[in-house]
């Protein structure tokens, strides 16, 4: 169970996060500007709608992660779906990114749907892969290694998709933006399924559930409300997702109507990622040194402290923009993978503390925070936007302008401050972990 995995199969885990990211990065990064700009709705209808959504497929999260717990067949529980999904995800990426000749009642009630079927088919991958990487070991630093080395694939994935998408929509759609997002989600649907079933032929699920293990989905999620370091890495990743998305949403129209100068866009967000690659890649040896408790405690208080310097900074000052945001993807970058690593670690604190083990569930539930968290932060955006008046492709107002830097400053550094006072209530250090680990082995042997 506490084998040392090979780099093939660390590799093999990791890069389906590069597939996942050539959706999730195009929804964080794009879409609301899609919406609006390209499909044609009002900016107040795009966020409500994909507030919606958001708040619908938060709730599927934990029923797929019971449905993946129970799910018993000779390639695992977790494996299968990343063969049974890709061309799904696929199909409704592609319908998600058509923009039908209806009116704009009609075009609502599309974006509606096929937002909605993309969502729900994301999660039913997603899921299932978070939780694998909770059963290839048991052991908490072999978790961290995986869990660095596939957000270095990650943030590679955000990285490729944030400077090729605008070009490939120029390329493919040949002057017409509505053909080019259509077929640029199909090229990024088709290089995603690759890379997930490379996943599922290169894995293996080690950690099992006890053979006599009863439980039912209630019991599941009393266990974890139970659970006070999952309560707390709950709230750190609701917080954590609206800073984020937050900065992220809000840079494209940062640079098209603050800056004047959107074709930086192509440039602002893979410095980013490549940043966060690298800072995700320190992670293993980070967690040798410092408490991960501690480590996330520093880390977020540098990005409040990052994010907060983005508001003194002029528009002509593209360089500190640039140097600002690199910086905030070295600090940013071991928090993904150390969250993850964290959940894999509750799960196995809350089979110790119960006799019961639902991995699937825990990153459900977890997943549900950052939906839920995501889905707030476009809230922010749509409300602000519309109280200040936004409209799309127009010069916009002084406040319209003070609104967008906000969003790329002050309001992300206050959520990252809540994250710091979160972490206080997460109580599993390493020598916790020992003992936990030591005492499920004596157990099962």
């Amino acid at each position: 169970m506490n084998k040392q995995l090979t780099w093939r199969e660390k590799i093999s885990y990791g890069i389906a996060d590069m597939g996942f990211n050539f959706y999730w990065t195009n929804i964080a990064t794009f879409l609301l500007i899609f919406y609006t700009d390209v499909f044609g709705i009002s900016a107040a209808a795009a966020a409500s709608m994909v507030f919606t959504i958001k708040i619908i497929n938060a709730f599927t999260d934990p029923l797929i992660g019971a449905v993946a717990d129970r799910t018993n067949t000779r390639f695992g529980k977790f494996r299968p779906y990343l063969i049974w999904l890709p061309l799904p995800l696929a199909g409704a990426a592609f319908l998600t990114y058509t923009t039908p000749d209806l009116s704009e009642g009609g075009k609502i009630v599309w974006a509606y749907g096929t937002y909605l079927l993309m969502m729900v088919c994301y999660t039913c991958i997603n899921i299932p892969y978070n939780a694998l990487s909770g059963v290839l070991s048991a052991d908490p630093q072999e978790r961290s290694t995986v869990n660095g080395l596939r957000f270095i694939f990650a943030f590679a994935g955000g990285t490729l998709v944030t400077a090729a998408t605008p070009a490939l929509v120029r390329w493919l759609g040949h002057g017409d933006d509505k053909l080019g997002w259509q077929l640029t989600m199909l090229v990024w649907g088709a290089l995603a399924s690759v890379l997930f079933v490379t996943t599922f032929l290169n894995t293996r699920e080690r950690v099992a559930p006890a053979p006599t293990q009863q439980s039912n989905v209630w019991q599941d999620i009393r266990d974890l409300s139970r659970n006070r370091p999952w309560v707390a890495l709950f709230f750190l990743a609701l917080i954590i997702m609206i800073t984020i998305t937050l900065r992220t949403t809000s840079a494209a129209y940062y640079f098209k109507y603050v800056v004047g100068r959107p074709e930086l866009m192509q440039g602002f967000v893979p410095a980013y990622m490549i940043s966060a690659a690298v800072g995700a890649s320190l992670t293993p040896f980070l967690t040798r040194f410092i408490d991960k408790r501690k480590l996330m405690m520093i880390l977020m208080s540098t990005t409040a402290l990052l994010s907060l310097a983005f508001f003194f900074v002029q528009k002509d000052q593209v360089t500190l923009m640039f140097a600002l945001q690199i910086a905030t993807g070295l600090v940013l970058g071991p928090k993904s993978p150390l969250a993850f690593s964290m959940y894999a670690d509750t799960a196995d604190y809350n089979e110790w503390r119960t006799g019961r083990r639902a991995t699937a569930m825990t990153f459900a539930a977890a997943t549900f925070s950052q939906k839920l968290g995501t889905a707030m932060a476009v809230a922010v955006i749509g409300g602000l936007f519309t109280r200040l008046g936004y409209v799309a492709n127009v010069a916009q107002t002084a406040g319209s302008q003070a609104g967008i830097v906000w969003l790329m400053s002050f309001i992300p550094a206050a959520f990252a401050v809540c994250a710091v006072a979160v972490m206080f209530f997460y109580n599993l250090d390493n020598t916790k972990l020992a003992q936990i680990q030591a005492d499920l082995d004596a157990r099962k042997s």
